[in-house]
């Protein structure tokens, strides 16, 4: 593949890229059917030898790009993800060009500055303690698991037993306690600890999904508490300074699940829905969620940075691992990884503690807008809207899934189903930096529009 082709290569990538961007907010969300049957054209065998890679290009974008779904877009609510801010966009571009492993400060200083000063950044706007650890990710599964792998990694030191030499056989067990509402990645990420995805002892909640507090069941020995911040469904919070008060007396760790709630500290008018989170332990959060950056971008926090780095690091003799100055994959479980701090410093940077908050604040009242416009229209809010999740149910549930598919298909929004303790509803979620409310307004109506022909069909 000449070098010379580079330029031109990369000038046309940009201008199919632009050209796919402008074209987000007025076509139908999902992909069209033609579309997705044309995918079938990209089973081929492997080219036996070097092809055109503008050809390429052009074949991934005239076959890949009809067959997306707008994700990116200012209609999709379907789940708790932000599209891509244009200066994310832009760096994550110039930050590939620079194709830096960032993992080490002597090799790559400069990405892995970048991140030491996202991380504190990151620590200053979500109002968490500033001598944290912290790791930039995948996503708030590998989030959860960081931090809950430096919580195994300190409550059993305290026990006398060193988890990363001598592995947990043998070890005194570690009390998992989570939520009735735990979300399925810390499960996961319990479950690849070694800590048991069917062991946990849950706590039962309340009619939003909060964790009830008094029903915490006693502690003894090494034990780990993981809450929630931010119910994938409700959004609600639960009550973190008190299970912080009751865990931290008998010892145990506090972690914090917060995929997309953590956000809310960054905004004066939701800050008050994580007070207390300051006093947990670790805790976990997307940036492609709330703070708009391509995919993937995760983040772990913890209090402590040395049980972090005491689970995750390594060494080896052709590793310049001893410095000074932080090294990125010290606190990951990847040693080769992309420097996605790139990102996260550039929405924060473009954004500031102003910009940040804003958009939070804009996009929890896009959601209490479409909940009052539904409930105005006739149909059941069966959540309290206090941050940026709506549910609504149609009636009964085959009639819900008959509204949400209707308008899966008729293209203006696209929104999924769930079911909320025991009840089949739609799930709005408003994150993405792109949605106006111009935009809720066409997506009301094209709910209540779906939601009336649902009812002339079955009656």
């Amino acid at each position: 593949m000449p070098s010379d082709t580079t330029p031109q290569l990369l000038h046309d990538a940009c201008a199919r890229a632009i050209r796919y961007l402008g074209g987000l907010a007025e076509r139908p969300v999902a992909p069209a059917a033609d579309a997705i049957a044309r995918l079938a054209e990209l089973e081929t065998p492997l080219p036996p030898r070097a092809g055109d890679p503008a050809q390429t290009l052009r074949t991934l974008d005239e076959l890949g790009s009809p067959a997306t779904m707008a994700m990116a877009g200012p209609r999709f609510f379907g789940f708790v993800i932000g599209g891509a801010l244009p200066v994310t966009l832009a760096a994550q571009w110039l930050a590939a060009a620079w194709d830096q492993n960032g993992a080490l400060h002597r090799v790559t200083p400069g990405t892995a500055v970048l991140e030491q000063v996202a991380l504190r950044w990151l620590l200053d706007v979500l109002q968490l303690p500033a001598g944290c650890g912290g790791a930039f990710v995948t996503g708030a599964t590998v989030a959860n698991l960081c931090a809950l792998a430096a919580a195994r990694h300190a409550v059993l030191a305290r026990a006398g037993w060193d988890v990363e030499a001598r592995g947990l056989i043998g070890a005194p067990p570690v009390t998992i306690v989570v939520g009735d509402e735990v979300h399925p990645s810390v499960i996961k990420a319990l479950g690849i600890l070694g800590l048991g995805r069917s062991s946990a002892v849950r706590v039962p909640v309340d009619g939003q999904g909060r964790m009830i507090a008094a029903r915490l069941p006693r502690l003894e020995g090494p034990a780990i508490v993981c809450v929630q911040a931010g119910n994938v469904n409700s959004g609600a919070f639960d009550p973190v300074a008190e299970v912080c008060e009751r865990a931290h007396a008998a010892g145990a760790w506090v972690h914090v699940d917060g995929a997309f709630g953590l956000w809310a500290a960054a905004a004066p008018t939701r800050a008050h829905l994580a007070l207390g989170i300051e006093r947990a332990d670790s805790w976990a959060t997307d940036a492609h969620k709330w703070l708009n950056v391509p995919y993937d971008s995760g983040l772990a926090f913890v209090r402590d940075p040395h049980a972090l780095q005491a689970a995750m690091a390594i060494t080896a003799e052709y590793l310049p691992t001893e410095s000074e100055q932080r090294n990125p994959a010290d606190f990951t479980p990847e040693l080769s990884r992309r420097a996605r701090g790139v990102e996260v410093w550039a929405a924060l940077h473009a954004l500031g503690r102003v910009g940040l908050a804003e958009m939070i604040e804009r996009h929890c009242a896009q959601a209490q807008r479409f909940a009052h416009r539904l409930a105005a229209a006739g149909f059941e809010i069966l959540n309290d809207v206090v941050l940026n999740q709506v549910l609504v149910s149609f009636g009964s549930a085959a009639r819900t899934l008959r509204v949400i598919e209707q308008v899966q298909q008729e293209g203006t929004c696209w929104a999924g189903p769930t079911v909320w303790q025991g009840r089949t509803a739609m799930r709005i979620s408003v994150s993405n930096w792109s949605t106006t409310d111009a935009d809720v307004e066409r997506s009301v109506e094209a709910i209540v529009r779906a939601a009336r022909a649902a009812v002339t069909q079955s009656g």
